[in-house]
């Protein structure tokens, strides 16, 4: 079947598919966690001592007492069967952005030949995937095999159900035999034990006597498009790459503003339908759904939650919505940027700090002038940002979320501070050494008497900014859609650990002098801003403007590609930090700059085989076919004593001349072995490889809108994006 044919057939089967009947909605209570062995489940079916113990850990971080890892083995066991789970697996998350499994089952045959369900503490605590084939930088090599994983008690054991059976799966840590970390979860459960043992004590010179246990929260916005799977199919880059790397604009994307927040899809509310019942039964908060800017583009958010359940929650939401998008005929694509020319996607990670007794420490309340410790934390994250904004930019750091920093949709690769009208002039006055006031919220009268009165904010917002304070947290809005939500939050809470144990020294040194607390406060605030201030900026953070100012007279750090931003992960300062704090030894942070760069690279290279590949094999054939029967037709006519201008076939043959010898230029440039470094090769991929793609792809992009539709091997973007 031709190219045409398929695009003709998937076309056919999409407008004439028989719709999917939504299921009746369920009752919220009836289905809410029935698929997560939580605190209430334990509770249940454990002995009050064991139950205890465990729910200490968890609300606590205290360490856990081995001695209760059997009786909770055999009650997760006999819920998980009960509910049909014959296997068991241990979930974990590499350095890859995805999720892993390795699946067991309840399985021990006896000597008699027969067999019995087992499932014991041990195997609870403990299992061994392979700790080379992972990516892990050098720490193993591949003749050593040896890796282990480990129950992660505070984030709760589930039931993934599948139309193939059901696995009860735990979530866990995974290290390698030598101790260190090759996953994303040891890390960010170190960066919150780093975090609260710096915010405790802060909290503690405030002149807090009961503090509970510091965590931090996260809600992530995630972005996604949905297009049909009969198209994705067709589309070897969509199915290897994640994006398009041929594609010309149709003649209408996301102009008219009309797909924002617009009526959702029939078919697509019955897929949402379906993910949110899944995300309920695994007991994650699904809260919000809307189309995005984009067409075909959407958006799910959950509630806050403690910070490493919610980055297990986050994994766990891309893989529902990726299993969910084929029982309903559609891909479900997460890469950041997968159609040029309209809006990609994001995945805001809305962070805070807070625990049981203090509340929300980023909270600023009705007179953030007056709230001295939110004064203290805030001026701590402003220190951090401005001190690690550089590693914040490395965090976010891939090759596809290249593709969309600093386009309209996204802010740039400059890491600042947005606090708000009210928050900025409250710092400013702290520069001055004193604090008198701050705005007030006001209201708006909308003129019409049957509206009610609307509360009107002391503060608007920024999209433009990377990292924008909105009301009681702050909105890191530059990480993207595919990666895990992990690695930002290790580094938020690593560097407001940084930031708060500085402040905590000084705090001290200050009231040991005899100075009074608001006045050590204030003269530490003045500090922090006379340093830090810089990092401040509301304005519009894609302008030229801004970016000049902020590298030439700020000295903040533009870092446009990951080529840029990953050798951060190598600057002594960075080493310092996590060494210090405990977040990750030198080794650790070395092979992940390794398996960072690794990925970067590969990713590039992958994507100019695969723009070789289809400019030979799918666009240079449709060109000549063109052109021979453009050919064949203008001979006919001027036998006939017709003449048509030839113009057309003149162009489709400059640019399919001009495509090929770029296409000859690639396959020459990808053959470059000869490095003197890792830097150095990233360098290339970011500049040499990635023009000659766009320059392949412009002049397949100009041949698309010469040569004739019927003739067109690949699914056009208005059919994807429009063909629902």
């Amino acid at each position: 079947m031709s190219g045409n044919a398929a695009r003709v057939k998937a076309i056919q089967q999409i407008v004439n598919r028989e719709p999917m009947t939504p299921k009746s909605p369920a009752r919220l209570e009836d289905i809410w966690a029935e698929n997560v062995f939580n605190l209430s489940k334990m509770q249940a079916s454990l002995p009050k001592s064991v139950f205890k113990s465990i729910q200490k850990t968890i609300v606590t971080g205290e360490k856990l007492d081995p001695a209760v890892a059997d009786a909770v083995a055999t009650a997760m066991r006999d819920w998980a069967m009960a509910k049909g789970a014959l296997y068991y697996a241990h979930v974990f998350y590499p350095m890859t952005n995805l999720t892993a499994e390795k699946h067991d089952g309840f399985i021990s045959v006896q000597g008699d030949g027969n067999v019995i369900s087992e499932f014991s503490g041990k195997v609870l605590v403990q299992g061994e995937p392979d700790g080379s084939s992972f990516p892990n930088g050098g720490i193993r090599d591949t003749f050593e095999a040896r890796g282990y994983t480990g129950w992660d008690v505070t984030s709760p054991a589930y039931i993934m159900e599948t139309d193939n059976g059901s696995t009860l799966c735990i979530p866990t840590v995974f290290v390698s035999w030598t101790g260190e970390a090759l996953d994303k979860k040891v890390p960010l459960l170190r960066s919150i034990a780093a975090m609260d043992k710096a915010a405790r004590k802060v909290l503690k010179l405030l002149g807090n006597t009961d503090v509970a246990h510091v965590n931090s929260s996260c809600g992530a916005e995630q972005e996604y498009f949905l297009i049909d799977a009969n198209f994705a199919s067709l589309r070897p880059d969509l199915l290897l790459a994640g994006r398009t790397l041929f594609g010309k604009a149709p003649a209408k994307g996301q102009e008219f503003d009309d797909h924002y927040f617009g009526a959702i899809p029939e078919r697509v509310q019955v897929f949402m339908q379906d993910v949110e019942e899944t995300l309920y039964k695994l007991g994650i908060p699904a809260k919000t759904r809307h189309n995005e800017v984009a067409p075909g583009q959407f958006e799910i958010a959950p509630f806050f939650e403690a910070a490493n359940v919610a980055s297990d929650h986050q994994q766990l939401i891309m893989t529902v919505l990726r299993h969910t998008a084929k029982k309903h005929g559609f891909m479900c694509l997460l890469h950041e940027k997968p159609f040029a020319g309209i809006n990609g996607s994001g995945k805001h990670v809305n962070w805070s700090v807070g625990n049981a007794t203090q509340g929300n420490l980023l909270d600023p309340g009705d007179s953030p002038h007056d709230n001295i410790q939110f004064l203290v934390f805030c001026g701590a994250v402003i220190r951090g940002v401005h001190k690690y904004g550089p590693l914040m930019r490395a965090a976010i750091a891939t090759a596809s979320n290249d593709h969309r920093l600093g386009a309209n949709e996204a802010p740039p690769a400059i890491m600042s501070v947005y606090l708000g009208t009210q928050l900025e002039e409250v710092f400013e006055q702290i520069k001055t050494g004193t604090v008198s006031e701050s705005k007030r919220k006001g209201v708006m009268d909308l003129g019409v008497d049957v509206l009610p009165t609307l509360t009107k904010d002391a503060g608007d917002r920024n999209r433009t900014s990377p990292f924008a304070f909105t009301g009681n947290r702050f909105e890191f809005r530059a990480v993207g859609s595919s990666q895990s939500v992990s690695g930002p939050l290790i580094v938020l809470n690593t560097m407001l650990a940084d930031s708060l144990e500085w402040m905590g020294n000084r705090l001290e040194t200050e009231l040991t002098q005899g100075t009074d607390l608001n006045t050590a406060i204030i003269t530490i605030l003045k500090e922090v801003m006379e340093a830090h201030g810089v990092v401040v900026f509301g304005g519009n953070g894609y302008s030229a403007e801004w970016h000049e100012m902020a590298v030439n007279e700020r000295g903040l750090a533009n870092l446009p590609t990951t080529a840029d931003a990953l050798p951060v992960l190598k600057a002594e300062y960075i080493e310092d930090l996590f060494q210090k704090t405990g977040v990750l030894t030198p080794v650790e942070l070395e092979s992940r700059f390794e398996v960072y760069a690794e990925q970067y690279i590969l990713s590039i290279e992958v994507e100019a085989k695969l723009v070789i590949n289809m400019a030979k094999t799918l666009i240079y054939p449709a060109a000549v076919e063109y052109l021979s029967k453009l050919s064949s037709t203008l001979t006919s006519l001027a036998d006939l004593g017709v003449s048509l201008d030839k113009a057309s076939a003149e162009t489709v043959a400059s640019l399919t001349n001009s495509m090929m010898a770029e296409v000859g230029k690639l396959s020459t440039a990808l053959e470059k072995h000869d490095f003197d470094s890792t830097e150095a090769k990233m360098v290339y991929c970011a500049t040499t490889l990635r023009s000659l793609m766009d320059s392949i792809r412009s002049y397949g992009d100009a041949l698309e809108g010469e040569i004739a539709d019927s003739f067109w091997p690949l699914p056009s973007y208005q059919e994807m994006l429009f063909v629902k």
